[in-house]
């Protein structure tokens, strides 16, 4: 079986954010199948991702242009006041749980999960 991991990011704090993506490009870099799923108060972090003040700016650029990110939740992203910033910069959102990413999507896929 191929190692397979769904990182579903929860934690709206840029310091466990940077976390899930120093992972998932150390994972890819290694061969792992990763994709990041970003969930509840993590959709924030989208205006992040172009903040130039960001001491993490680059490895936000780097996730980003990886392909790694599956997609923010649009439940969330709209609740935090996010999702327009989210659909602005090109992020795909899922909505497949009543409006969240459906974990189970990922298991029937064979990934196994991460929460961050």
């Amino acid at each position: 079986m191929e190692d397979k991991y769904a990182l579903f990011a929860f934690n709206g704090d840029p310091m466990c954010f940077i976390h899930v993506i120093l992972n998932a490009l150390d994972m890819n870099k290694k061969g792992y199948d990763v994709k990041v799923i970003v969930e509840g108060s993590a959709t924030k972090l989208a205006a992040q991702f172009e903040n130039t003040e960001n001491p993490f700016l680059m490895k936000y650029q780097e996730l980003k242009s990886s392909g790694l990110i599956d997609c923010f939740c649009k439940a969330c992203s709209n609740k935090l006041g996010s999702l327009k910033k989210v659909e602005e910069l090109g992020f795909p959102t899922c909505a497949e749980l009543l409006g969240h990413p459906s974990m189970s999507k990922y298991i029937e896929q064979g990934y196994s999960i991460i929460t961050f």
